[in-house]
This record gives C-alpha cells, sequence and structure tokens, in this order.
C-alpha cells in the first residue's frame, strides 16, 4: 500500500505472475526429473525435452524466486512504521508463521500419507501412528515445501524489526538513491560472488531445512534492495528505455549464455560442475543466474509499471488469491499428475496439458473453497 492507501497494483500483478511461474516450475519437475519435487513420472525425456525443460527451470529458478524476496522487502520498513515492533512481528507471524505451519502440519502430511501411497511399505502404518511420529521426530520443522519461502521471509522480517527497534536501522539524511547502470552492474557481481562461495559448501541441489541455502545470496540481497528501494522511491525511478534495455538482455543474450555454459560447460554431457565447487562453469553459472536476477527483475518491474498498473475485476480476484494458491497448489498438481498418469503421452506434452488445467484449478480451489474458510482468509 502506498501511504495514500492506493495499491501498487503493478506489483501485485507481477507477484500473480510469478505464483503462476511457480506452479509451472513444479509440474515442470514432475516430467522433466530435474530438481526436487514431490513425485516425478519417471519417463524417459528426449534431448529436445530435455533442453527445453532444463532451460525453463534454470532461467525461472534464475530470478522468479529473487523477484518474490525483492517484492516483500520493499514492503517491510512500511509496515514497521506503521504498526511497530511488536504489532509488527506479531502480523509476520500470523501471515507468514501460520500458513507455514498449517503445510507443515496438515498439507504435507496428507501429501506424503494419502497422495503418495504407493511409496509406503506394507503394511502401512496407521495414519494416527504416523502422525505422531512425523511430529515426535520433528520431521515436520523440515518438510515446508514451497513454504521455505514464507519461513525464510519470516526470518528475514523478525531480524528486521530486532535492528529496527534496537535503533540501528533508522532513518538518517542523506541523498536519496537513484538507478544507475553501475549500481546494478555491481549487484550482479556481489550476488554472483555470495553465491559462488556458498556454493563451495552448499552446491545445487543440496538443502537445510528445506531451505537451497546455494541461492540465498540472491534472495537476501534482493530483499535487501526492495528494502532501499522503498526508502529511495527506487521503483518509480526506473526509467522504461532501460528497463526494456535489461529486459532484452535477460531474455536474449541471457538464454545464449545459458546454452553456451551448458554446451562448453559439458551439462549436456552430464557434468554437473555447474552446481558449484572451483571450477570455471560454476562461476560462470553464478555470474549468469545473477545476471538473469537482476536484469529480469528490473526488466519486469518497468515492464508490468509501465503496461499493468490496472486490474479488471477478474485479475484482482486472482491477485487477492495467489498467497492462497502459493499454499495449496502442490497438493492440486500432485492428484493431476497421478490422474493422467495413465495416457501414454511424451512428458512434454502432458506436462503442457496440465499447464494449462491447473492454474485455473488451484485459482478456482482457493476462491471458491480455501478464502471462503474465515480463519483461512484472514491469513491469506
Amino acid at each position: 500500500m502506498e501511504a495514500t492507501g492506493k495499491r501498487f497494483l503493478y506489483i501485485d500483478n507481477l507477484r500473480l505472475l510469478v505464483i503462476m511461474l511457480v506452479i509451472i516450475m513444479h509440474l515442470s519437475g514432475t516430467y522433466s526429473g530435474f530438481g526436487s519435487w514431490y513425485v516425478t513420472e519417471g519417463k524417459p525425456v528426449g534431448l529436445i525435452s530435455t533442453v527445453i525443460f532444463g532451460f525453463y527451470q534454470s532461467f525461472t529458478q534464475g530470478y522468479f524466486m529473487g523477484l518474490l524476496f525483492l517484492l516483500s522487502g520493499f514492503f517491510i520498513p512500511g509496515a514497521y512504521d506503521r504498526k511497530g515492533f511488536s504489532k509488527y512481528v506479531r502480523d509476520r507471524f500470523i501471515r507468514l508463521g501460520i500458513p507455514t505451519l498449517i503445510y507443515m502440519l496438515a498439507i504435507t502430511p496428507f501429501i506424503l500419507y494419502v497422495q503418495l501411497d504407493l511409496n509406503w511399505a506394507r503394511p502401512k502404518p496407521s495414519f494416527i501412528s504416523y502422525y505422531f511420529h512425523y511430529l515426535g521426530n520433528l520431521q515436520f520443522i523440515r518438510n515446508s515445501g514451497p513454504m521455505w519461502f514464507a519461513f525464510a521471509l519470516l526470518i528475514f522480517s523478525v531480524i528486521y524489526g530486532l535492528v529496527r527497534v534496537s535503533g540501528k536501522g533508522q532513518n538518517t539524511s542523506r541523498e536519496e538513491l537513484k538507478p544507475k547502470f553501475k549500481h546494478e552492474i555491481i549487484l550482479i557481481l556481489i550476488i554472483s560472488l555470495c553465491a559462488f562461495l556458498i556454493r563451495l559448501i552448499q552446491p545445487i541441489g543440496t538443502s537445510i531445512l528445506g531451505m537451497q541455502l546455494c541461492h540465498f545470496s540472491q534472495y537476501v540481497i534482493l530483499f535487501i534492495v526492495g528494502m532501499l528501494a522503498y526508502r529511495n522511491n527506487l521503483f518509480s525511478k526506473l526509467d522504461p528505455k532501460s528497463g526494456k534495455m535489461w529486459l532484452f538482455f535477460g531474455l536474449i543474450p541471457g538464454t545464449i549464455v545459458w546454452l553456451a555454459i551448458m554446451i562448453l560447460g559439458g551439462a549436456i554431457h552430464g557434468d554437473q560442475s555447474f552446481n558449484g565447487g572451483l571450477s570455471w562453469q560454476a562461476a560462470a553459472y553464478a555470474l549468469w543466474e545473477s545476471f538473469v536476477a537482476v536484469s529480469m527483475s528490473i526488466g519486469l518491474l518497468t515492464l508490468f509499471k509501465e503496461k499493468f498498473n490496472h486490474q479488471t475485476k477478474l485479475v484482482k480476484i486472482l491477485a487477492d488469491n495467489s498467497f492462497a494458491v502459493y499454499v495449496f497448489h502442490p497438493p492440486i498438481i500432485i492428484a493431476a499428475a497421478q490422474l493422467i498418469k495413465p495416457l501414454a503421452w511424451l512428458p512434454i506434452l502432458k506436462f503442457a496439458l496440465l499447464s494449462l488445467i491447473c492454474i485455473p484449478v488451484c485459482f478456482a480451489f482457493t476462491y471458491f473453497i480455501v478464502r471462503r474458510i474465515p480463519l483461512l482468509k484472514k491469513v491469506m
């Protein structure tokens, strides 16, 4: 919200787009076998499909969650200014902590016990026995699924609150920042260097408590940039011409460089050196990913601010339901994938079909069911 109470509609719309990309990403993982998802079909994927899946997942992973942290960071300082420490922290726990607990304590057990039934050894334990074991061994802590984002955002938000209440984060009079090309290049280099160093010990594909620390240099830094953007009104200062340039660089040169890294780095033959370690592939991939994160974030923010700073009634409904969709989409797309599993189609065709079907189904489910429940509507 702006100080006038007017919403940043372009940010709502951009966040809506990213949530849709999250659904497509998880469907892609279902049929490509790349990454970590609850279910994979396991059918052979041809070379062309491998390139399509690999590029979509690599490119989207390069920017979409970092963009969400950027947008989230933008609203943090204003929320603290309006509410003060106690109310701010309480609100963060309600809006982020409760949905995360709902996912860990209800949705994850449903997925693991009911939807992934075939993965259980027989005789299968009773649900009560399984659930108490799930709670007693603290398995729920590492089973946040996609809600790792809300969990991490809660941690970032509380840390910010503690810094502010300590008096170290107070505003001081200084010259306002302005978007400059040299600052954006420095930002890319800082994110890439930090990512390269983190991946020496936490390469791509590893996680702690469901969080892939290999990507967290981007998340933390862009979250901070989002807060700076609020204080310095940076989003409103984005130049349309510069934004178009960055979007072009992210899409076209970004695609060409990705192909070059995959081919020259041996990924096409199974070499996974780009995931981390002391190799030129890891350094090049970290730099490419950081470039995509910054270029796509600037480009999409500018595009949406200029072209999509409005909402129809339908888009408003979708935007209002986007976080609920983020929380509840996993069991829906898992069920859809299980439903069409008998179809003797190519994985890429199943992926395309479910991408078209699951997005409207997820939004319909949250609109007509989830957000009709008072408690869930309050926190989502």
